[in-house]
């Protein structure tokens, strides 16, 4: 039998330099949170137009210290999409607060104004919105209703390295954003994170908060030349980042220019390879920004296969594809949740799937997975 060639989903785009990279902070003796930490958190805060950055150690960490940098308690409640990875809504649980699932619109899969406000009480303190799968959300709309609100707003920027809302890098003046370096991500260091804030007093309690909640970090104490007694001034974290990570992350954060715009380009050709096949609809840029692609998904709108049957056929035929994004309130960590109405969530979770799409991806690779679909269009 011959072995059928699999084109998967994602790959992560890493080689020599990336490994030269980690093997000079290895031999450099100073491989926990260090120097090259800190030349990421500055290089990778620019890049995304925020004044500073703080590593952590996953983007759910990352989240977990926004919410407390915000003050959330148990009582209050934070509005999240459902429509988004499980640690969106865990995160909320961490602080003691209760999860109130929004809709999302059809279009984006994100938070709007008006699904936050369907949903919110005089108990609800913030707001995580996503921009999910790379697709920023109006950031306009939700930094202003969120303000004259009164409730806090996270930016859940897990996916959006390298998109951008209103001509800007979708974390540009964020009061606190967080974001991930996972291998599925454009940029990965492994596992890892980054908190982006533009207040100098927020980036200081959180890099306290990743580390015990020590008032001077480890690389100051090293770095005095007289003995440094450290406090501990409130009860916190082990959430930091290595020095190997950061390494790998700043060889990774030089590539992602590149990787948006091959990203942008292969997104374009598949949206027009699809433009004739009836009941798919590719996703694309909203009107007030651009996508970086980390995901490109296909909602199915009375095409003649259900989901499940596409993601089988497409497997037999050596192709990886993913369900779309999941729905956190289906899930049985969540089943103590009675959720109101989340019709566009549900059928986004229930009818779409995620194409491959990465560095290595060739034109053949995409004929090949839109020609298995034109196949099953027409049966």
């Amino acid at each position: 039998m011959a072995v059928v060639q699999v084109i998967p989903v994602m790959i992560p785009d890493l080689g020599e330099e990336e490994a030269q990279a980690a093997a000079e902070a290895i031999r450099s003796g100073w491989v926990a949170q260090g120097p090259r930490v800190a030349k990421f958190e500055q290089e990778f805060a620019a890049a995304v137009g925020a004044g500073h950055g703080v590593a952590v150690s996953s983007c759910t960490t990352g989240l977990h210290l926004a919410l407390v940098l915000l003050g959330i308690k148990p009582g209050d409640e934070v509005v999240v999409p459902s429509l988004s990875f499980i640690a969106t809504a865990n995160a909320v649980r961490y602080v003691g607060a209760t999860p109130v699932f929004a809709d999302v619109e059809l279009s984006t899969g994100n938070v709007t104004v008006e699904t936050i406000d369907a949903v919110r009480t005089e108990r609800t303190r913030a707001v995580i919105a996503v921009h999910q799968g790379g697709v920023p959300f109006d950031t306009a709309a939700l930094r202003k209703a969120t303000d004259g609100w009164g409730i806090g707003l996270v930016e859940d920027a897990a996916c959006a390295a390298g998109s951008t809302a209103y001509g800007a890098p979708a974390g540009t003046g964020a009061r606190v954003a967080a974001w991930s370096f996972h291998p599925r991500k454009l940029i990965t260091t492994g596992e890892g994170g980054m908190v982006t804030v533009d207040s100098p007093e927020d980036a200081t309690r959180l890099k306290r908060l990743r580390e015990h909640g020590m008032n001077v970090s480890a690389a100051d104490r090293h770095a005095s030349k007289q003995p440094v007694l450290e406090a501990y001034l409130e009860t916190a974290y082990n959430y930091r980042m290595t020095d190997i990570q950061a390494a790998v992350g700043l060889v990774q954060l030089g590539k992602l220019a590149g990787l948006v715009a091959q990203r942008r380009q292969l997104a374009a050709r598949y949206q027009e390879l699809l433009a004739d096949i009836d009941g798919l609809v590719p996703v694309r840029d909203p009107a007030y920004g651009q996508t970086n692609y980390q995901s490109f998904w296909v909602l199915l709108d009375g095409f003649r296969a259900s989901r499940d049957e596409v993601l089988t056929e497409l497997a037999a035929r050596g192709v990886s594809a993913r369900r779309g994004i999941m729905a956190a309130h289906l899930e049985p960590a969540y089943a103590d949740v009675t959720p109101g109405p989340l019709p566009v969530t549900e059928r986004i979770t229930r009818e779409s799937l995620i194409l491959p799409l990465h560095h290595k991806i060739t034109e053949a690779d995409q004929n090949h997975i839109v020609g298995v679909l034109r196949e099953l269009a027409t049966r």
